[in-house]
């Protein structure tokens, strides 16, 4: 039997490494280029800071701004009347006074626009006019008609207030010894209407009259009836009006009926 010592046949136990003072991490430097280390640094406090803004915008709600405002005793309202003079009324256009007297010129054989200015000049201001044969044209341009006659005697005097009314015909036309005057109803009854213009003759009726006119010779329209004359009459001159309807025949002023 053969005794080994302990110790025999067994490798020597390799000696155990020293320990480091510290982690093996901290012990190793670690270079990181300028520019890269900017980088790095950057991302960081980029992420820091959006990360804080969006907890911020979502944690906190956004602060309500209250104004106060404090109310002012409304002022009194001027009295504009105080700063300002009254507002003057509105001028009006002079007139001509009123009760003044003239002499009233003679105007017969003036042309009828002259007739009117020397009236006006004179202080008349109220004039008129009317067709001396009595066929009642009207004096559309008073160029065109001649004074045959006036209401007020040349060398009266008379008040500017008074209407000078003139007789006038046109002016290839002869003046009457006196003006026609217009035909008129007389005791409710028909009056002689034979010769009188249809224009005279339908101004002579009430208004609500049913008038027929027709043409005595060639049977043409009659449009101006100023220019017409009565040829015949129904009902007859002196027949009572009841509000029947009358009937004319006419031909021109110039034409035989």
């Amino acid at each position: 039997m053969s005794y080994q010592h302990p110790g025999w046949g067994q490798q020597p136990a390799a000696p155990e490494p020293s320990k480091p003072d510290g982690p093996k991490w901290a012990k190793k430097r670690v270079v990181i280029p300028a520019g890269a280390g900017l980088f790095v640094i950057g991302i960081m406090f980029g992420a820091a800071g959006s990360g804080g803004a969006e907890n911020t915008a979502s944690t906190k709600p956004a602060p309500t701004v209250t104004k106060t405002v404090t109310a002012q005793p409304a002022e009194p309202a001027k009295d504009k009347a105080d700063d300002k003079p009254a507002k003057a009324e509105k001028a009006q256009e002079p007139t001509k006074a009123t009760g003044e007297k003239g002499k009233v010129p003679d105007f017969v054989g003036m042309g009828l626009q002259f007739a009117q200015d020397a009236a006006q000049e004179k202080g008349f201001y109220s004039l008129r006019s009317h067709d001396s044969t009595g066929r009642d044209r009207f004096q559309a341009l008073d160029r065109n008609w001649k004074v045959c006659s006036q209401n007020v005697k040349a060398g009266k005097t008379a008040s500017t207030d008074t209407t000078l009314d003139f007789g006038a015909v046109k002016l290839e036309e002869d003046c009457p010894a006196s003006d026609k005057k217009a035909p008129e109803v007389a005791g409710g009854k028909m009056p002689d209407l034979a010769g009188e213009s249809v224009k005279a003759a339908r101004g002579a009726l009430d208004s609500g009259t049913s008038i027929t006119v027709t043409d005595a010779a060639e049977g043409r329209m009659v449009l101006l009836e100023s220019n017409w004359k009565v040829c015949t009459q129904k009902p007859a001159a002196g027949a009572a009006l009841n509000g029947q309807p009358v009937e004319f025949t006419a031909v021109k002023f110039k034409e035989s009926c």
